[in-house]
């Protein structure tokens, strides 16, 4: 059976925070609490992750690494990204690197953002995707 959750992440090998994205990701992942979700690698620099790239359909490509959070649909048979509950809301935690309709995170890489995305905004999305 599919995971519940798929946690799509966007970005490319050469990128150092793409890799520590993946870290974290991987790190959080094995621990109990988020069995419900996988992860999917999609390389931005091959044809397979340029079309996982623009299905998302929200996320800039100028702010990779990214990641989205997608739900299993039996219907549909597939993975579809979860909808946020307040599209566009204001977010202490993730601030600007939060998507504005779905469940996920962009980099961001003004001097608010540093360009960093940590482990706590990470745990934050994920939360919200299991609300």
């Amino acid at each position: 059976m599919a995971a519940k959750y798929q946690i799509r992440v966007f970005g490319k090998q050469s990128c150092d925070k793409c890799h520590t994205l993946n870290q974290r990701l991987d790190k959080l992942l094995a621990k109990d609490e988020y069995a419900e979700f996988d992860k999917l690698y999609c390389d931005v620099e091959t044809i397979d992750g340029l079309v996982a790239f623009a299905e998302a359909e929200c996320v800039n490509p100028s702010r990779i690494p990214a990641m989205l959070v997608t739900e299993w649909n039996a219907e549909a048979d597939e993975y579809k990204p979860v909808q946020t509950k307040e599209p566009g809301a204001q977010d202490s935690v993730c601030k600007k690197a939060k998507l504005y309709q779905y469940v996920g995170l962009q980099t961001d890489y003004s001097d608010l953002g540093k360009g960093v995305i940590s482990p706590k905004m990470i745990q934050s999305v994920l939360a919200e995707a299991q609300d």
